[in-house]
């Protein structure tokens, strides 16, 4: 299984980025564009006279595709045209094999050139020219010791493969390529197996010996479909022929242009199994973790038994969707709920690390009564399917790290906000009306700077007396104050403005600090089990502030039981927005929570604090009576119990480990120095 990459002259960076990933990946072989145009251009030479070399220090195989016909050389100004000298093509060939021949041991001479885009036959209409070029390159590349691969078709088609038998070129070709891209372009696709029995039958006929690669394949995630890309590429993976290449290791930058034109298809922009941030998607953090053995056999759980359409959905009996169900706290709710006799539906896009181990957890304990569609709820269509078999809906899929909203507020909003349209659009929709729980947040109460607050070694606390004893209640004004502040609130906003004006039965939950077992450790993802697994591992740890701000803390049980208790009491609790935590008798300081940690571990931790820009609000504490007068609610699992219980967790193993293969690849890639543990930033 080999990887894609187009580059562009000055990519440097890149390069040594793809470098890692590929060997992340266990992936050594590469194909890669070698423009002639490019070539031709101001610094072209230069820039493959670094790039050859620089890929075959990095241990990789390069398949080089020789493409594009310098334009003032064409017979048109365009880099798809035939150029006036067909015989220069070879030449060129010559020359690089001449310069740069040990990287490499096979060539492949253009691309998709039954693709207008790419050749444009109508200058060449019985494709004469293209047919003397090429052979005349193969023959050349062969006679030089290289092995041919005839640019992949695209489409697929056998009358142009013999169209090429018939002008001579194929009898000079080691290898012939297709191209496919099922689920993106070819929405009539059957199946790789028999679009390469139909090419196989061809060569048998004329008695070639020519092998069948699959040159490019991909799957665009565009809709946010990732689960899709990932099937597609075990698809790809199964197939018979004898080497693949996915298309691509990188999302192309929104700023460049395709072949095509400037975002005139945007499917154009998502082919990679990066972002273009360089954070992974699922196929490419599945294939880290797991290896392309595992991910081709099908062994992984989320393989064997999610669904990754509506079919499943549309024939389940009556469900409770969890949209996010897959994280921390849905995988709580869920397994109350299946618990209970309910048949669940998690619908999830699985970007967040770790939380397959949740799905394969949960499907262990309860079965096909819990059904899991990979998808996200960005794309109305499938939210909708997934809504209209449901019998009430607790959406908690959410962008929840603060840091990444900062960064990329476009997508913090779509996914916060605009999921969260897409959800209540499609409750909308239905003929009647079902129950909504929305997880929302007390961040949407802003830093809460108008609090007057006490100073004391330890903490902060509240100078008025009320909010002292009983904490903050829902008639605190919002202040959406950050990016994720201002999505979550406008969400939260929209929830309670559909219960008024479309009657559906909704509930905000404005959610303070949650925490038990199952919470992820990473950063951004509970900071309660990051500063447990910190003092538990012994590493130095970076906390904002003082170490003296306040927040309540909620054991998860105690949340689910919260959830339960909305759902009956509907008729009571639909309407309204409820501030849910444990409240003051619940409530730490970091310094608070630190000491209490250091006792459960036996040691002192090593921890330092840093400015204020990060540390949030300094003091939140939950009023929880209104939930409690409409639902009879209250927290029941203590600080020291729960924060033990969580602790527990962690140093019996807490989130499943990489595999075997994911370790080996990592400690390969690593330096052989030795280096000293780097803090842990702590977001509170």
């Amino acid at each position: 299984m080999g990887v894609l990459e187009w580059f562009r002259p000055g990519d440097y960076t890149r390069v040594e980025q793809l470098s890692a990933v590929l060997a992340q990946l266990g992936v050594v072989e590469l194909r890669t564009g070698v423009s002639w145009a490019e070539w031709n251009a101001p610094g072209g030479e230069a820039w493959y006279a670094w790039l050859l070399p620089r890929l075959a220090q990095s241990g990789l195989r390069v398949l080089p595709c020789f493409l594009y016909t310098p334009p003032s050389l064409g017979l048109e100004y365009k880099t798809s045209s035939p150029p006036r000298n067909l015989r220069a093509y070879a030449d060129f060939i010559d020359l690089f094999i001449t310069r740069f021949g040990a990287g490499f041991d096979t060539v492949e001479l253009w691309n998709e050139a039954n693709n207008m885009s790419e050749w444009d036959w109508t200058l060449d209409p019985h494709w004469f020219m293209f047919a003397e070029m090429v052979g005349g390159a193969a023959h050349w590349a062969q006679q030089r010791g290289k092995r041919t691969v005839l640019g992949g078709m695209s489409p697929i088609d056998p009358a142009w493969l013999e169209l090429m038998f018939t002008r001579g070129v194929m009898q000079y070709i080691d290898i012939v390529g297709i191209h496919g891209f099922p689920g993106t372009w070819e929405q009539s696709w059957s199946s790789w197996e028999y679009e390469i029995d139909k090419v196989r039958s061809l060569l048998d006929a004329y008695q070639s010996p020519a092998e069948i690669w699959i040159t490019e394949t991909g799957f665009s995630t565009w809709r946010h479909d990732e689960f899709g890309q990932m099937t597609a590429f075990v698809e790809a993976a199964n197939t018979s022929v004898q080497r693949v290449y996915w298309y691509s290791a990188y999302d192309l930058a929104p700023e460049l242009p395709t072949v095509e034109g400037f975002h005139l298809d945007e499917r154009e922009y998502h082919f990679g199994l990066m972002r273009t941030d360089g954070s992974p998607k699922l196929l490419a953090r599945l294939w880290a973790e797991y290896g392309l053995e595992a991910l081709a056999a099908q062994t992984l759980p989320l393989l064997r038994w999610s669904t990754s359409g509506r079919n499943t959905a549309e024939a389940a009996p009556p469900y409770v969707l969890i949209t996010g169900g897959a994280g921390f706290l849905g995988v709580h709710i869920a397994h109350d709920l299946l618990s209970r006799g309910e048949c669940v539906l998690i619908f999830d896009s699985l970007a967040r690390p770790g939380v397959e181990h949740n799905l394969e957890w949960l499907h262990q304990q309860h079965g096909d009564r819990l059904l899991v569609w990979p998808a996200d709820v960005r794309d109305p269509f499938l939210v909708q399917a997934a809504v209209n078999g449901a019998q009430s809906v607790i959406h908690l899929a959410a962008q929840t790290s603060i840091a990444a909203a900062v960064a990329d507020p476009v997508s913090d909003f779509n996914i916060n906000a605009g999921g969260t349209l897409n959800v209540l659009a499609a409750l909308r929709k239905r003929a009647d009306r079902i129950p909504l729980l929305f997880a929302s947040t007390s961040k949407v109460y802003g830093a809460l700077d108008g609090l007057v607050l006490d100073e004391t070694d330890l903490r902060y606390q509240a100078a008025d007396l009320e909010t002292f004893v009983y904490g903050i209640n829902e008639g605190q004004p919002l202040q959406f104050c950050d990016p994720y502040g201002c999505s979550k609130g406008a969400a939260d906003q929209y929830v309670l403005d559909y219960a008024r004006q479309f009657a559906i039965p909704a509930v905000v939950l404005r959610l303070g600090c949650i925490y038990g077992p199952r919470q992820s450790e990473f950063a951004d993802q509970g900071w309660i089990a990051q500063l447990s697994d910190c003092i538990l591992h012994s590493r130095p740890l970076v906390a904002p502030g003082n170490g003296k701000q306040v927040c309540d803390l909620l054991f998860v049980d105690d949340l689910v039981q919260a959830f339960q208790l909305a759902l009956v009491h509907i008729q009571r609790t639909a309407g309204s927005a409820y501030n849910l935590g444990g409240g003051p008798a619940n409530s730490a300081s970091v310094l608070e929570m630190v000491e209490q940690l250091e006792t459960l571990a036996g040691h002192k931790a090593q921890v330092t604090f840093h400015d204020w820009q990060h540390a949030g609000q300094r003091f939140y504490i939950a009023d929880t009576a209104k939930f409690a007068a409409a639902t009879g609610w209250c927290p029941t699992v203590g600080l020291a119990q729960g924060v033990a219980r969580l602790y527990q967790w962690l140093r019996a193993g807490g989130s499943a480990p990489a595999s075997a293969a994911s370790a080996a690849r990592q400690n390969n890639a690593q330096s052989p120095a030795v280096t000293a543990p780097q803090p842990v930033s702590l977001i509170h």
